[in-house]
């Protein structure tokens, strides 16, 4: 199983590194869409709404809809004026005491 992340933890100037697993793992089935008549796999094609035509992958932009039916067009230049910056490291700051960790942060949610 490979880590989801790798990093350090520190402890002022002491650097400890660490790799983080998942604590399960999800099996899933995957099924493909078949004619029945000769097994042949099916396509997805992607249609406008507006006139139910295929739209080519080039034509395709993302958008975030504000308002029924409003949207605001998002291009690949605004996506990355936000991309995060990653540290690979964690900062201790503080430790508590098992008590006051609430039980439902230990279990996985779905």
């Amino acid at each position: 199983m490979r880590p989801t992340w790798k990093g350090s933890i520190s402890f002022g100037l002491v650097y400890i590194p660490v790799a983080v697993y998942p604590a399960t793992r999800e099996e899933k089935l995957s099924f493909r869409q078949l004619r029945s008549s000769d097994l042949s796999p099916i396509k997805y094609k992607k249609v406008a709404e507006a006139d139910s035509k295929e739209v080519p992958a080039d034509q395709i932009v993302k958008g975030f809809e504000y308002e029924r039916g409003h949207y605001v067009v998002m291009k690949d230049e605004d996506f990355e004026k936000v991309r995060i910056e990653s540290t690979h490291s964690i900062d201790i700051t503080d430790f508590v005491d098992l008590e006051q960790v609430d039980p439902k942060f230990f279990y996985k949610f779905r």
